[in-house]
């Protein structure tokens, strides 16, 4: 059983999507992926969520472009948080995108980062499961930490060159 979900509408979003996936490795979440299209293949979409749903799987990080249906179909389909991705495409550049998935009527909402933010995504979606996983909590506290550390490396760096 996978704990996170993540379904694309094409194999051109892999560009993008791929770094949610590391970011799911590297915090050991298990995950499955999926491309299927709301528009030109709504039943195998809402089967595959139907069963990722039934089979025990937690959350579902969705991505999209232009209308960027996606999200919104999926989160129709199921109870499951699911997190959006807008994808930069089209005349708008994404911005499209981001007004579909965060714009969801009463009733069905959609977590939403920013537009291409696909490690983000997956770092909230890692966050939402640390909140009732012990271990996880702790390789989300010990990320932070890590951060901290570089952007401190960073700044006495450039500190040594500007004296």
């Amino acid at each position: 059983m996978s704990q996170i979900g993540v379904i694309m509408g094409s194999d051109s979003d892999y560009g993008v999507m791929g770094e949610a996936l590391e970011v799911l490795r590297q915090f050991e979440v298990s995950f499955e992926v999926i491309i299927s299209s709301p528009q030109r293949t709504l039943k195998r979409t809402v089967d595959w969520v139907k069963s990722f749903e039934a089979q025990g799987g937690n959350l579902i990080i969705a991505a999209a472009g232009l209308a960027a249906h996606l999200p919104g179909v999926v989160a129709g389909a199921t109870i499951l948080p699911v997190i959006g991705v807008p994808l930069s495409s089209g005349a708008l550049e994404g911005i499209d995108a981001l007004y579909s998935i965060v714009q969801m009527p009463p009733g069905i909402p959609v977590g939403t980062v920013g537009i291409g933010a696909a490690r983000n995504a997956a770092l909230l979606a890692v966050q939402i499961l640390a909140s009732q996983d012990k271990a996880l909590c702790i390789k989300v506290k010990d990320y932070r930490t890590q951060m901290l550390k570089d952007i401190e490396a960073k700044d006495e760096a450039l500190q040594k060159r500007l004296s």
